[in-house]
């Protein structure tokens, strides 16, 4: 048995759809992503920072290289997460059906 779908039928799942759509791409923001992923390196490489030996600020120039890339790498993650937190991705406007029109 085939179903016939509706005009109106379909323009609600084509709604449906894009509200489905715009919640993903709000959840896979880049801006997480890369955020994300800095802070975690951030706090990979710092720890690798305070845990290293005077040979290997030594092989630096006497610079705790570990330490400053790794605090750089939280501070910008940081950013991008404080980025996404002030300026959300904006939801779409909500589109009228036809059949739903105000006169």
């Amino acid at each position: 048995m085939s179903e016939h779908y509706s005009e109106r039928d379909l323009q609600r799942e084509i709604t449906e759809l894009e509200t489905k759509s715009a919640t993903a791409a709000r959840l896979f923001d880049i801006r997480r992503i890369i955020g994300g992923l800095f802070v975690v390196y951030g706090v990979i490489v710092t720890i690798a920072g305070f845990t290293a030996s005077d040979a290997d600020i030594d092989k630096a120039q006497g610079v705790n290289i570990n330490l400053w890339t790794g605090l750089g790498m939280l501070i910008l993650g940081l950013l991008f997460l404080l980025w996404l937190k002030l300026r959300p991705t904006a939801p779409p406007p909500p589109d009228v059906l036809p059949d739903e029109r105000e006169e």
